[in-house]
């Protein structure tokens, strides 16, 4: 969920004046890349997305992509992970691994003067993982133990329960970490089979900013992906069928506050109306201390300390979702407050003043967390992912400031939807029962 909100924040705070020209390249071997040149400092940002993510694991080994993942930077090729890591230092080249739902994450920074060698030390970690015992045993108790905190921490349970409610029998309804019995269980074979099934070469996209031409960021990426496998036996998964309603679930937990989750489904990124369900969201909870929620359960009432909610984009499923904390005794009330503005928007829209407010944020924000060229690498392989035009960053304020009144307020009446508002809550509330 984490991830949901760190991608829009980025995907919707990048700097039109600051963006050089987006490049699209089809390298020789048919991957898909953008590039922006930047030849100010001597390297380069590079990140690859490997698309189909855990969601193609088999439930029976959820958890196999994770524990896969966290294997590559432990040892490949004739190198164990000590000497791994050892190179890559020398190199002062930075690789992040990581896995979600939707997706497997590369990530690499390398200086100009070592760049061969460290795109031919980050090739063999993606084609030749050693998968040593010891590693898998190592990266396999880290895991554990994260699953057993998770147990501990009321948001993880409530997104565990969220999670199961909204996506019956999609992968997403459950953990993409595993659960303890089947990370357990794991073995070397399952991880060499889902590293052969995950990495291919028809499901990457790739995006790279800094010191490189499109020529050679072209034979770049060729020559890092030679080896893998051009396609993949296991589908991509099914559109998810949301299945919230207007419940409240409570899971008995020892807190002195409990941790709320809440939600009801949402509209895609290409639906005509997202931009204006953009917008709404920041007035009703996106907003931070301007926003709706904070003003009705926190300035004036004093439930929590803070609350927002966020559009949860995901490849098969979308969400409007939000998180609260609140006393157990005032729990219950913060629940109403949150599900009467809900009504509220639906029934009587938003004014002229809060549509003007939340459009000048928005623009007004857009360059600030432009910095640097790691973060433009992230946005442009997410813009590709979601299937944007690159002349998208040229017109996104344009998109939302052309939002009407009348617009916003009919998406408003056509999104909101009280009655099928789920909560969940962590804790031990006063006056509320599961119905």
């Amino acid at each position: 969920m984490k991830c949901i909100v760190a991608f829009f924040a980025l995907i919707f705070a990048t700097p039109l004046w600051a963006m050089p020209e987006i490049q699209t390249i089809v390298t020789r071997q048919g991957v898909n890349a953008w590039l922006v040149e930047d030849h100010n400092i001597p390297f380069v940002a590079l990140e690859l997305r490997f698309i189909g993510g855990a969601s193609i694991e088999p439930l029976e080994k959820r958890g196999v992509a994770t524990l896969m993942t966290g294997l590559l930077e432990e040892g490949s090729g004739d190198m164990d992970a000590q000497s791994f890591a050892t190179a890559r230092e020398t190199l002062a080249a930075s690789f992040g691994y990581d896995v979600y739902d939707d997706a497997l994450a590369i990530s690499a920074k390398i200086l100009t003067e070592n760049r061969d060698d460290a795109v031919t030390l980050l090739r063999q970690s993606l084609i030749e993982p050693r998968f040593d015992t010891d590693a898998i045993e190592r990266v396999r108790s880290q895991i554990l133990a994260i699953l057993s905190s998770n147990e501990k921490s009321p948001r993880d349970i409530a997104s565990k329960h969220f999670n199961a409610k909204a996506y019956g029998n999609h992968p997403y309804a459950t953990n993409y970490e595993g659960t303890p019995e089947t990370i357990s269980a794991l073995t070397k074979n399952d991880l060499i089979d889902i590293h052969r099934q995950l990495l291919v070469k028809d499901r990457v996209i790739v995006s790279a900013v800094g010191d490189i031409s499109a020529a050679d960021l072209s034979e770049l990426i060729d020559h890092l992906l030679d080896g893998l496998p051009q396609s993949s036996d296991r589908p991509l998964p099914q559109s998810a069928t949301v299945t919230l309603d207007g419940t409240i679930d409570v899971i008995q937990f020892p807190t002195p506050q409990s941790f709320v989750i809440f939600g009801q489904t949402s509209i895609a990124q290409n639906d005509p109306d997202f931009f204006a369900a953009y917008i709404l969201n920041h007035i009703l909870g996106g907003g931070g201390f301007e926003s709706r929620l904070m003003t009705e359960v926190r300035e004036k009432r004093g439930l929590t300390y803070g609350i927002g909610t966020f559009l949860a984009g995901r490849d098969y499923a979308n969400l409007l979702m939000g998180q609260v904390s609140s006393s157990n005794d005032t729990v219950a009330q913060a629940i109403e407050v949150i599900r009467d503005e809900w009504r509220k928007l639906a029934q009587k829209g938003v004014t002229p003043n809060e549509l003007a407010a939340a459009k000048t944020y928005l623009t007004g924000a857009y360059p600030l967390r432009f910095d640097g060229n790691g973060p433009i690498a992230n946005i442009l392989v997410g813009m590709q992912r979601m299937g944007l035009d690159p002349d998208y960053i040229k017109t996104r304020n344009d998109r939302i400031n052309t939002v009407s009144l009348e617009e916003i307020n009919r998406v408003a009446a056509r999104l909101m939807d009280a009655d099928n508002l789920y909560f969940v809550v962590v804790g031990e509330p006063v006056g509320l029962a599961n119905n």
